[in-house]
C-alpha cells in the first residue's frame, strides 16, 4: 500500500496478476488464523444468519465467508502480481494490516475506485469492479492474508497429461499456414489463446488453457509453443499437427507467470522451464513432454539488506545463446539465478546480486546481454551471458516495465534499449555498445517524455523506424485508449498520440490500449483494445509505415485480449 495520499494503494497491475485458489485452501484454518463463528445479535442485523470471517485483529471490519471468499479470488485475479500473495509488496506497495487498518475502509475504496496515475488502475470508474466489490476490497485488504499451501513434485505429476505422445506426432508441418507470421493472443479471462493467422487476420483456431495467460513462448525450432497462465497451468501445444492443438500440460504450482524453453546449439526443443510466484521456485521439465524433472526452491536471502524473504516470486525466465543456461529472475530476493541444464543431478548455478523487485526484461539486439528490471527499485539490472557477470545497475525512472524492451538506434548515441515505466512518464534510453560506443555502454543516454504513467508495454523492430509506448494502466481513459508513438530518427519532436480504442469502432468499455507486437515482415503493429469480460474488445493493426489503421479484428471469441506473440518474433527474440 502507497502510504502518501497521491499513491496509497501502489500498484495493483491488472495485466499481471490472477490465480484461482481452491475454495479449500480458503478453509485452512491453520494458516489462515480464521475462526469460523456465527454472528449473533440482539437486533435485527442482516447478518445474523450468516457465516462470518473472524480475522485475528478485532479491528478488521467484517466480513462474511462469502464476501472474504469473493475478496479471496479478486484480490488474486488482480492484485497479487504487484503486492504479493502475502501482500508485502513489489512492483505494488505493501498491503498488510498494519498499513490498511490505518487507512480505514474509505479511504481505501477511493483509491480502489479511482485508482492513480503511478500505474493503481482505476478498478471502480473502469467498470472492473461494481461499487459492492470496491467496498468489499476494502475491507478484504484490512485482513490477515491467506496463505495458500505448498506444491511439490507429487501434486506436479498428479497434474500431467501428455495427450499425444511424440513418437505419435507429425514429422513435419501438416497445414499450410504460414507459421511465421501466426500471433498467440490471450483471451485473458475467456482462459484461452487465439491462434490469429497475421496473413489473413483469422482466427485458425481458440485453445483451452489456464486462466489469464501470461506469456507465450516459442521452441527454438519454432514447431512448440508454451503456455502459462496465472493459475499455473502449463500447456505444450504443436503448431505442426494439421490442427494446432495441446499435446501435453501441467500445473506447475498455484500461480505463475513465466515460461522458456533451452535455445543452446544441441539442446532445442529439449528442455522447458517454468516458474511460479506461489509457491515461490522453478520446474525444469522435458521439452516435448513437459515431465517435471527438477524443482528449485527461490526463498532465501534479499540482496539488500540481506532478510529472509518467504516469497522470491520467479518473475521472468530468458534463456542464453552464450550458454546451456537459463536465466531465472527471482523479484522480491533480487536475485538472478543462472541455471545450467546440462546436468539436472547434479544441478549448478551462478547466483547473481542485482537489485530488489526482479520483474521483466529481455536482451539487447546482440542477444549477449540481458537487461531486467527491478521496478520497484527503480533500476535495470544488466547481466552479460557469455561471462555470467552483473554488467551494470543502471538508474531509471519510477517502476520500470519495459516488457522485452525496444531495441533500435538512437542517431546520437548508437545501439539502445529502452524502457517505459509504470511509476511515471518517462521512457529512459540505455546505450548498449560496450565496444563501439564504450562510452554510452550501459548509461542513460536519452530521457523521453511520454504520455503518462501507467506504460506496461514498448515495442520497435529492426525493420522499423518507429517506437511504440503504451499507457493502459493510467486512469486517464484518453491515455488509456490511445498509443504513442516516436519517429527513432527525430526523437526530439516527441511522440504523435494515436486513437487506437477509437479506430476499433467498439461501444462502451474501458478499451484499454496494450502491447504492441510487430507482424513477422516488420510493417504491421498489432494492438489489443482490452476491455472487460462483459464488453466487446478487438485487435487493431496499424500499418507501420504510414501509421494508419489497416484491419479491425473484431470476434465473439475475443474476450480481454491482452498479450500477443509473433511466431517468429518471439522464436528469435525479436523486439
Amino acid at each position: 500500500m502507497r502510504q502518501s495520499n497521491k499513491t496509497i494503494l501502489g500498484l495493483m497491475v491488472l495485466a499481471t496478476l490472477p490465480f484461482a485458489i481452491s475454495a479449500a485452501h480458503a478453509q485452512d484454518a491453520a494458516v489462515q488464523h480464521k475462526v469460523e463463528t456465527v454472528y449473533e445479535s440482539s437486533g435485527g442485523s442482516p447478518l445474523a444468519n450468516e457465516p462470518m470471517h473472524q480475522n485475528i485483529n478485532p479491528k478488521a471490519p467484517p466480513m462474511t465467508e462469502a464476501e472474504f471468499a469473493q475478496g479471496k479470488e479478486i484480490y488474486f485475479q488482480r492484485c497479487a502480481g504487484c503486492h504479493g500473495v502475502l501482500r508485502k509488496g513489489a512492483t505494488g506497495k505493501p498491503l498488510t494490516p498494519n498499513i490498511t487498518l490505518d487507512r480505514g475502509t474509505e479511504y481505501l475504496k477511493t483509491f480502489i475506485n479511482y485508482g492513480s496515475p503511478a500505474g493503481m488502475p482505476n478498478w471502480g470508474t473502469s467498470g472492473e469492479l461494481t461499487e459492492a466489490q470496491v467496498d468489499l476490497m476494502a475491507r478484504y485488504v484490512q485482513q490477515e492474508p491467506p496463505t495458500p499451501p505448498e506444491y511439490g513434485m507429487k501434486d506436479m505429476e498428479a497434474t500431467w497429461k501428455v495427450m499425444v505422445p511424440p513418437d505419435q506426432r507429425p514429422t513435419r508441418q501438416m497445414n499450410k499456414l504460414n507459421l511465421k507470421n501466426l500471433f498467440s493472443v490471450t483471451l485473458r479471462d475467456a482462459g484461452k489463446i487465439a491462434l490469429i493467422d497475421g496473413d489473413t487476420k483469422k482466427i485458425v483456431e481458440t485453445i483451452k488453457t489456464g486462466y489469464a495467460v501470461h506469456i507465450s513462448r516459442m521452441s527454438a525450432s519454432g514447431r512448440y509453443l508454451y503456455v502459462i497462465g496465472r493459475d499455473a497451468r502449463l500447456d505444450l501445444i504443436d503448431l505442426w499437427m494439421e490442427k494446432p492443438g495441446i499435446v501435453a500440460e501441467i500445473k506447475i504450482g498455484l500461480e505463475a507467470r513465466s515460461v522458456e524453453t533451452s535455445k543452446f546449439k544441441g539442446f532445442e526443443d529439449k528442455i522447458a522451464i517454468a516458474g511460479t510466484y506461489w509457491p515461490p521456485q522453478f520446474v525444469i521439465m522435458d521439452g516435448d513432454t513437459l515431465k517435471p524433472r527438477k524443482i528449485v526452491s527461490t526463498r532465501g536471502m534479499t540482496v539488500d539488506p540481506q532478510e529472509y524473504h518467504p516469497e522470491p516470486r520467479v518473475a521472468s525466465i530468458v534463456a542464453s545463446h552464450y550458454h546451456p543456461e537459463f536465466l531465472v529472475n527471482a523479484k522480491e530476493t533480487g536475485k538472478i539465478y543462472m541455471v545450467d541444464y546440462t546436468d539436472l543431478v547434479n544441478l549448478k548455478m551462478t547466483i547473481i546480486d542485482a537489485a530488489r523487485f526482479l520483474h521483466d526484461g529481455g536482451f539487447e539486439s546482440t542477444g549477449r546481454y540481458m537487461l531486467v528490471a527491478a521496478n520497484a527499485s527503480n533500476k535495470i539490472a544488466v547481466v552479460d551471458t557469455k561471462t555470467d557477470k552483473l554488467a551494470a545497475l543502471v538508474d531509471v525512472g519510477k517502476t520500470p516495465h519495459p516488457g522485452r524492451g525496444a531495441n533500435f538506434v538512437d542517431p546520437k548515441f548508437g545501439p539502445v534499449w529502452a524502457t517505459g515505466d509504470l511509476g511515471d512518464d518517462s521512457i529512459t534510453l540505455i546505450g548498449t555498445d560496450p565496444v563501439k560506443h564504450k562510452q554510452n555502454a550501459w548509461k542513460v543516454v536519452r530521457t523521453l517524455k511520454g504520455q503518462g504513467g501507467g506504460s506496461l508495454f514498448i515495442k520497435t523492430n529492426p525493420k522499423s523506424t518507429n517506437l511504440w509506448v503504451d499507457t493502459p494502466l493510467n486512469p486517464d481513459a484518453k491515455l488509456s485508449q490511445s498509443i504513442a508513438v516516436y519517429d527513432i530518427k527525430h526523437l526530439d519532436k516527441g511522440y504523435t498520440v494515436l486513437p487506437i480504442g477509437e479506430w476499433s469502432g467498439l461501444g462502451e468499455g474501458a478499451k484499454r490500449v496494450v502491447q504492441p507486437e510487430y507482424n513477422a515482415a516488420g510493417d504491421e503493429v498489432w494492438f489489443s483494445v482490452w476491455s472487460a469480460a462483459n464488453k466487446e474488445s478487438a485487435i487493431v493493426v496499424v500499418d507501420d509505415k504510414t501509421r494508419k489503421l489497416k484491419n479491425v479484428i473484431r470476434d465473439a471469441e475475443i474476450v480481454t485480449p491482452t498479450g500477443k506473440f509473433n511466431v517468429y518474433n518471439t522464436q528469435h527474440d525479436i523486439y
